[in-house]
């Protein structure tokens, strides 16, 4: 999905700058860095080391700018990009600094915590498309909802109803996806803090109080244990970003079945054309809607997968999910924004008059 969104054409499909910008290097890296100096001016604050160090510590580590090249060699061999960062920072600070520098931590908590800021920003874009597209579907109720139509059921002509019946089919589960979303954050934005094997030894009693003033300082939910392997936060999450592309692949499907000759029951502006057959307007936002809905399914199983983490942590079921759920990320940020052409493009719903 994120070669996709940067292809020379089929980014005409699949690009989303806002989201894939909230998922990319420049993003990733700024929060794995806010991270760390989160947990030094944290130390700080629990007495482990001298106000002073810490305060240089964290303003050093936000400004740093590691060298990319050295990143992807670590991560080749150590299979994450910690270690390589680390190393990167360890050189960038004064040597009276390094007893404030990650000590006590481990790869995993700086990861997930950074992916975890990445969905917070992510989310609340999210929110915000949904309630759009709720007052787009609103707005096309008031315009087109008292017209008659044929109601259909198992594909077949079953009884009349009104446009009104069929787009609130499509607004309400909307709705229910805001309230889910509601629901699930605060399990979703918590921060991830458990230190080498998850038990918070390296931290020396003050675990909990480390914890606590790491998600003050970085907007996010305290743990009072680790979840470096209990991903069912995430798992969740993927089924709700799932669950908004199903929404919306319905919408698309019906969209796709409207606007066929012979049914006539909606009328698109800008459809797409054929090379062969000039006289065709594809339903092309729609079609897109509905293969995004089944991308996200087939993922989902995935993520389910990657709730498999053996032992006190998993590189393989870890690995999976970097691989799978950004792609989950970038098809429902792209579902919303054609979601939202495509009920910008309609002009007429309903039978022709």
């Amino acid at each position: 999905m994120e070669q996709l969104s940067t292809h020379p054409w089929l980014s005409g499909l699949f690009e989303d700058p806002q989201t894939s910008e909230m998922l990319g290097t420049e993003a990733q890296l700024r929060h794995m860095l806010s991270v760390e100096a989160a947990y030094s001016e944290a130390l700080a604050a629990v007495g482990s080391v001298p106000a002073e160090v810490a305060d240089t510590a964290a303003k050093l580590i936000r400004q740093h700018r590691p060298d990319m090249q050295a990143l992807r060699d670590g991560t080749a061999l150590d299979g994450v990009v910690v270690p390589a960062l680390v190393r990167s920072l360890k050189a960038a600070l004064p040597d009276h600094c390094h007893v404030a520098l990650h000590k006590g931590m481990t790869s995993q908590d700086i990861v997930d915590t950074a992916l975890v800021l990445s969905i917070k920003d992510i989310l609340e874009l999210f929110s915000a498309r949904l309630s759009d597209l709720t007052d787009a579907l609103v707005a096309l109720e008031q315009a087109h909802g008292e017209c008659v139509m044929m109601g259909r059921t198992r594909m077949q002509a079953a009884l009349q109803i009104t446009v009104a019946t069929r787009l609130q089919n499509w607004r309400l589960p909307l709705a229910d996806h805001q309230k889910r979303l509601t629901e699930l954050q605060p399990r979703l934005l918590v921060l991830q803090l458990g230190g080498a094997v998850g038990d918070r030894a390296g931290m020396h009693g003050s675990g909990q109080a480390i914890a606590d003033h790491m998600a003050h300082r970085l907007g996010l939910i305290s743990c009072d244990a680790n979840w470096h392997t209990r991903r069912d936060n995430l798992a969740e999450f993927a089924s709700w970003l799932s669950l908004i592309t199903g929404a919306l692949g319905k919408i698309g499907q019906d969209v796709s079945l409207m606007a066929q000759q012979g049914v006539d029951e909606v009328s698109l502006t800008g459809g797409g054309g054929s090379s062969a057959m000039p006289h065709k307007r594809n339903p092309v936002r729609a079609e897109l809607l509905v293969a995004l809905a089944r991308f996200n399914a087939i993922q989902l199983s995935g993520m389910h997968q990657a709730l498999v983490h053996e032992q006190e942590r998993s590189g393989a079921a870890w690995t999976l999910e970097w691989m799978i759920l950004p792609q989950m990320i970038l098809a429902t940020g792209q579902a919303l924004i054609s979601c939202h052409t495509l009920l910008q493009q309609i002009d007429r719903i309903g039978p022709v008059e």
